[in-house]
């Protein structure tokens, strides 16, 4: 098996495992512990560790009681991975800052991650915050 398909197959783990199964122990098997990601919270943070992804996770997952992720696209090559991936999520908690409003939401995303043996080092998110606090924002204004 080639490095590129192993390294899409572990893309393929961390978004099921992690995000749609809940799993924070894949964190710590799949995520480096020195392991770096940017973009996948507020502007201007980065991630540096598990527990930072951790926080950021339980964040996401206490907001959202129903969360899908699907993975679109999955573009391997050499040490890095590219996830063009959507989400559906039903607003159940307040834990963004939004009081929770029990309606569905959906935005988008790329992920670009690069393994080095078998471990996710460095990670770099681009996802539609702006349409989700949008979303959020008519939704507690409307209830």
């Amino acid at each position: 098996m080639s490095v590129e398909t192993q390294n899409a197959a572990l893309a393929t783990r961390w978004f099921e495992e992690v995000w749609n199964q809940r799993r924070t122990e894949t964190v710590y098997e799949l995520m480096a512990p020195d392991g770096i990601g940017v973009g996948q919270d507020s502007p201007g943070v980065t991630i540096t560790s598990h527990a930072d992804f951790i926080a950021l996770h339980q964040r996401m997952l206490d907001a959202f009681g129903e969360f899908k992720l699907t993975a679109e696209d999955i573009i391997a090559s050499g040490d890095k991975v590219v996830v063009r991936w959507s989400c559906v999520a039903k607003h159940t908690g307040d834990s963004l800052g939004f009081p929770a409003t029990n309606k569905t939401v959906k935005f988008s995303g790329i992920s670009i991650q690069q393994y080095n043996d078998g471990k996710l080092t460095r990670g770099w998110d681009n996802w539609d915050q702006l349409a989700l606090h949008q979303q959020l924002n008519e939704q507690a204004a409307s209830a």
